[in-house]
């Protein structure tokens, strides 16, 4: 291939790796699943082997995926690599984690909001509102909007003017991802209403309002993560054998 036709490849392979993820997470396919063969993965994205498996090779590297030869291609992670900078997927247990998690986001994301309030310029308003009604047409749709949610977070980080804030996006970007992921858009109709709420309160420059709306959005979150906890332990609880070890004590 010629320079023109190499670069042409890479980028189709790097939408198809995006398109690939969007799958992964949407069907969605949990960690250990096995993902359809090349050909398979052709057809539904009307590509070619070589791309599929160049898309591959760049969620594998993204810590993804995982192929294994003779055996297929697995995913080995819903969270990408460049997307967790404190390492935070390898641990096991992710409902703890994505608990863990909202708790920080409890602690720093109500402040960032207040100080986004007194410092946005409008062309931030601007972009935070359009971020908004995107996340609203693919929750109607119901798309995937873990990109925009990853985006709207991360804008009313930059909106703060803070420069030690701004070092802090990539954990809100990891804790915002965790969240989707485990909670497969279970809140739709909470974030629509929480995220315009401090959205409007951004605009108006009303910190206190904005504040109140980030920390509600917050323990929506924090409460549907318990909620899963919950459902998760349930049958642990009526399991013959933990019924015969009550019956014990």
């Amino acid at each position: 291939m010629d320079g023109f036709s190499n670069l042409k490849h890479a980028l189709l392979a790097e939408q198809v790796q995006e398109q690939i993820y969007q799958f992964i997470l949407n069907t969605p396919l949990p960690v250990g699943a096995r993902l359809p063969n090349e050909f398979e993965l052709g057809r539904k994205f009307g590509v070619g082997r070589s791309t599929v498996r160049e898309a591959v090779k760049l969620l594998a590297s993204r810590g993804i995926l995982e192929v294994r030869r003779g055996s297929g291609t697995y995913v080995v992670s819903t969270t990408p690599a460049d997307l967790d900078p404190l390492g935070l997927r390898k641990a096991e247990d992710k409902m703890a984690l994505a608990l863990d998690l909202a708790d920080v986001r409890i602690i720093l994301e109500p402040g960032i909001a207040e100080m986004a309030a007194l410092k946005a310029r409008p062309a931030d308003v601007e972009k935070l509102d359009s971020l908004c009604r995107l996340i609203e047409k693919r929750i109607a749709r119901e798309e995937s909007y873990i990109d925009e949610d990853i985006a709207f977070h991360t804008c009313i980080a930059e909106c703060s003017g803070n420069i030690v804030v701004k070092q802090l996006i990539p954990i809100i970007d990891t804790a915002v991802l965790m969240f989707v992921n485990v909670t497969h858009r279970r809140l739709t109709k909470e974030t629509i209403q929480t995220h315009r709420a401090i959205t409007d309160a951004i605009a108006e420059h009303d910190s206190i309002g904005a504040k109140t709306a980030m920390l509600m959005h917050m323990i929506y979150n924090r409460d549907m993560i318990k909620q899963l906890i919950k459902e998760q332990e349930a049958p642990a609880l009526t399991h013959p054998n933990h019924r015969d070890k009550a019956k014990d004590i």
